[in-house]
């Protein structure tokens, strides 16, 4: 019967380390690769920039940290957190620090602060990256999936020679000439200008 008791007991007090707990070990394979799937957007990306010719980007570099992300990595990112709608510097080092696809695209280098993506962004690759777009294009016509017969821009405004003001201008301009060509141009005051014009 003692025997029993103490059983129980054991049962009843022994630890179990298998609980989530403060002191959990989270695990993790050491190869990323097995968690992203074999269609995955990001796969193309690290290949596709792995075959360009980073020359001009390199060369803006005086070294180079062999324990740092490498040019071609920092590009990879870049590039990955745009296509994803990530712009800000400071979210672009948080997704490297928790988003498994960013990782995959480090190759096992530690995630670059904020300050280190702002600088690549704004010393590194804006002399290059005319170069560096138009071997993407090059690469991705010559791939096919893309047109080069077309042309779109984005949503940014461009002054044009037919737009509202410029029309408007335009418009009040003829008037006040007209106005001083008029017989006694010299009391008239045009509607569109409130001011008195100069006719000589």
């Amino acid at each position: 019967m003692c025997n029993i008791e103490s059983m129980e007991n054991q049962q009843i007090t022994h630890k179990d380390y298998t609980t989530w707990g403060a002191s959990y070990q989270l695990v993790l394979p050491l190869n990323f690769e097995f968690q992203i799937p074999k269609n995955d957007p990001v796969r193309l990306l690290r290949h596709f920039i792995g075959g360009m010719d980073l020359s001009e980007l390199y060369r803006t570099y005086s070294r180079i940290e062999k324990r740092q992300a490498s040019p071609r990595q920092m590009l990879a990112i870049l590039v990955y957190a745009n296509m994803n709608g990530i712009f800000s510097s400071r979210k672009i080092e948080a997704a490297c620090k928790r988003d498994i696809n960013f990782m995959y695209l480090l190759e096992g280098k530690a995630a670059p602060d904020h300050a280190t993506i702002a600088r690549f962004r704004s010393r590194h690759l804006s002399s290059c990256i005319k170069d560096i777009f138009a071997q993407m294009d090059a690469k991705l016509d010559e791939m096919g999936e893309l047109s080069l017969m077309q042309l779109f821009i984005d949503g940014t405004k461009i002054e044009s020679c037919a737009n509202s003001k410029r029309t408007r201008r335009y418009a009040a301009s003829r008037i006040i000439r007209t106005s001083c060509t008029l017989p006694g141009a010299g009391t008239a005051t045009p509607r569109l200008t409130g001011t008195r014009p100069s006719c000589g």
